[in-house]
Order: C-alpha cells, then sequence, then structure tokens
C-alpha cells in the first residue's frame, strides 16, 4: 500500500492495512497530499475502510499492520478504534531520516495547553459542561 501510494502521488510513503480472521477488511494509502486532508494518513484511511466494511465504529479483534510506526494522530485514532495489535515495518526514527519527523508533537503532547505553540484557550467550560451533562444523562445513546 505505501508503494502504491508513492506509485499513485497520493501522498507520503505509508501504507495500512486491516485483517480480521485472515482477511484484509480495510486498507489505505498517504492521501495527505491527493486530498488536500491532514488527517488522512494511511492508518486512518484504513481505519475509515474497514470501519465503514465491518458497519462498526470499533475493531474487536483485528489486527492493524503498517508501514510505519504510527504517528501520534494515527496513535489516537487506532486507540479508539480498539484493534488486537499493531504490527509496523519502519520506526518513527526512520521516518524522521526522510522527513517526515514527529518528535515536535509528543513533545507538545507532554506540555500544558496554555504552554503550547499554537495558542489553546480554555473558554466557555459551563456551556460544554452542560452539554456533557446532556449526553450523560441521555437514555438512547450508542456507548463508545
Amino acid at each position: 500500500m505505501a508503494q502504491k501510494g508513492i506509485d499513485s502521488n497520493s501522498g507520503g510513503p505509508f501504507g495500512a492495512v486491516v485483517v480480521k480472521n485472515g482477511e484484509i477488511i480495510g486498507e489505505g494509502c498517504n492521501r495527505v497530499t491527493s486530498t488536500n486532508d491532514p488527517t488522512a494518513h494511511a492508518e486512518v484511511v484504513a481505519i475509515r475502510n474497514a470501519c465503514q466494511n465491518l458497519n462498526s465504529f470499533q475493531l474487536d479483534d483485528c489486527i492493524l499492520y503498517t508501514s510505519c510506526e504510527p504517528c501520534p494522530m494515527c496513535l489516537g485514532a487506532i486507540y479508539w478504534a480498539r484493534p488486537a495489535r499493531i504490527l509496523y515495518a519502519a520506526t518513527r526514527h526512520d521516518a524522521a531520516n526522510i522527513g517526515f519527523d514527529d518528535q515536535f508533537i509528543y513533545e507538545e503532547i507532554e506540555r500544558e495547553a496554555c504552554e503550547r505553540q499554537i495558542k489553546t484557550v480554555n473558554l466557555l467550560r459551563e456551556e460544554g459542561l452542560k452539554v456533557f451533562e446532556n449526553w450523560r444523562n441521555k437514555a438512547d445513546k450508542t456507548e463508545y
């Protein structure tokens, strides 16, 4: 999938597949530049594809194979999707060596929100908490 993405000029050199019971149920290559979507990393594309094919928002009993150690965004998406395992080829350090360095994001996550490079402000908290309370009390919600 990574090579397919390179050959089609879809985006960076990354690919991923999701497997369940020995069958590929989702696949994706990086499509950031071809779709103008900074979230279209291979793992996210593969997760979206697999979830659509499973008609589920979780990847129970699935394995995610990816060409590179997931970046922080993809790692978050993977944890939300809840596969059983992640298997990856190249490391994040290998990716950094070809210009895909996400170390600054790992460092930003460690900082308090008010200390991050992108200005981050807590605003309208009381209004936000009211919506959370409405969710807590919603009888017919789908838990996840």
